[in-house]
């Protein structure tokens, strides 16, 4: 039987910022995680809200090594404001080196506390994260005030919008998942990174993490006035979207 695992070993990791952490990510979701984030992104930037203005500002939460906020910068209107928030300074380290290879030097990478975020209210017409929510909300004490202060941040009828892992509903399918996660993510992204405690947290949380329902139910107690979801690969993943 599983046993309850701290999330310290991932806050750890995060801090320490493995080279291989991007690889790893491709490796263990054969890239599916790029797919996501792209449909991630055409949802942030779509023309149907915001009154199709061209100066929309737009946050990347827990932006760990920037790939969500590089592909928003390079996909988004010239007059859009990209910020990205995360708390670990390495990672951000590693998001700026990368944003400026690839010629995006206007992104405002922020140092900060998901629980407390230096914006003033109603900042930001969209918010978007991806494969972080878990980290934020799985078992962890703070998970109303990260939600209340994605809410606080947001203007009156922006948009709150995360991919994140959730459980199938199909229960062969949701047997993979499970058997995949314990048996190839844990054993093969310890190996890797050299963080064995970091990857058992993410495939045990990964497997133990809301049905898709459930995470609908908590994002609309946290304020938000709709909150709809589309899930992905079966219900392996699934897209969130919620209008404060």
């Amino acid at each position: 039987m599983d046993k309850d695992l701290s999330p310290r070993p991932l806050q750890r990791m995060f801090m320490e910022v493995p080279p291989s952490y991007d690889i790893i990510n491709r490796l263990l979701t054969f890239r599916m995680d790029q797919v996501w984030r792209s449909g991630l992104v055409s949802a942030l930037l779509d023309g149907s809200y915001g009154g199709g203005k061209d100066r929309r500002r737009i946050l990347d939460l827990c932006t760990g090594t920037g790939d969500l906020a590089i592909r928003l910068r390079k996909r988004s209107n010239e007059g859009d404001a990209i910020f990205a928030l995360d708390f670990s300074r390495p990672m951000l380290e590693i998001a700026r080196g990368k944003a400026v290879s690839k010629g995006f030097t206007d992104i405002e990478f922020i140092h900060g506390d998901a629980s407390d975020m230096p914006f003033k209210e109603s900042s930001f017409d969209a918010v978007g994260i991806a494969f972080a929510l878990r980290n934020l909300t799985y078992k962890n004490p703070l998970r109303d005030l990260f939600l209340s202060e994605v809410a606080r941040v947001l203007k009156p009828g922006g948009r709150f919008i995360a991919v994140e892992t959730c459980q199938p509903d199909n229960m062969l399918m949701r047997r993979a998942f499970h058997f995949y996660m314990k048996y190839y993510t844990a054993p093969v992204g310890s190996l890797l990174s050299g963080h064995p405690g970091a990857y058992r947290y993410l495939a045990y949380s990964a497997r133990n993490y809301y049905e898709p329902w459930q995470l609908k139910e908590i994002l609309l107690s946290a304020g938000f006035s709709r909150v709809n979801y589309r899930l992905l690969f079966k219900g392996v993943a699934a897209r969130w979207e919620c209008i404060l």
